[in-house]
């Protein structure tokens, strides 16, 4: 593997279509440990259907999808008054980390919300991921000023 950041012009960002399902799905295992077919097949059907507002993007390189990434756009979630975008997912070849695939997805997403008028990103990430945190930080991610809280349905009772 080489850990050269590839040139922007090498890496063609475009919108995601079903045909990318097979890769992204084995991108996705490779960097998880398991398959999820069901989940990824239901995210891409919504985010294609989504109203004309396409916010999920393919790199490529060389034809291949090397990274991806699924976003949504929501309309006052939360008691939030502004448009905002949702990044449900990100992903890249093993391959291909740390070689700038990651920021050029990020990049063009952040150059076709504002086009949209929305000027607000949100993510989750997990606390036992340091280097996708680092990542998140460097593009430009902080820590939002809300609390996502989570509630155990099988364990909590009232």
């Amino acid at each position: 593997m080489n850990d050269s950041t590839i040139p922007r012009d090498a890496v063609v960002i475009r919108n995601v279509t079903l045909g990318d399902e097979h890769a992204i799905v084995a991108i996705d295992a490779h960097n998880v440990g398991h398959r999820r077919d069901e989940f990824f097949k239901l995210k891409l059907r919504q985010a294609l259907a989504d109203t004309g507002i396409a916010v999920s993007l393919a790199a490529e390189i060389d034809g291949l999808v090397v990274g991806f990434l699924l976003a949504r756009v929501y309309f006052g979630e939360f008691g939030m008054l502004e448009k905002v975008a949702v990044m449900d997912v990100l992903g890249v070849h093993p391959d291909f980390v740390g070689r700038g695939v990651a920021a050029g997805l990020i990049d063009q997403l952040r150059t076709n919300l504002l086009g949209l008028g929305i000027k607000v990103l949100q993510t989750q990430v997990g606390w036992d991921s340091p280097e996708l945190i680092a990542f998140f930080q460097k593009a430009g991610f902080r820590l939002a000023p809300r609390l996502s809280l989570d509630l155990d349905l099988e364990r909590t009772r009232h």
